[in-house]
């Protein structure tokens, strides 16, 4: 089952997503977080990274389909879909 992620997440950058994620991880690890606001810190952080591990997987996916010549120089990528 999918969690479905606020749509400011959905727009960030891989970027903008791993800056907020290390903001919420020094927040928490500082220990002056109120438990709601942990939790809730928390849960935006699972969605991040989430969303950074969505947009690795896609560049992984990129970078697996660049084709090699036969001299073993790039020579071009395969198109790929990505759902």
């Amino acid at each position: 089952m999918d969690e479905v992620k606020p749509q400011d997440i959905e727009k960030m950058t891989f970027e903008e997503a791993m800056a907020e994620l290390e903001n919420i991880v020094r927040q928490l690890e500082g220990g002056k977080v109120k438990l709601e606001d942990a939790v809730n810190a928390y849960s935006r952080g699972m969605a991040l990274r989430d969303k950074c591990e969505e947009k690795l997987n896609e560049a992984k996916l990129k970078i697996d389909q660049i084709t090699v010549a036969a001299e073993g120089k790039p020579a071009g990528i395969t198109p790929v879909t990505i759902e």
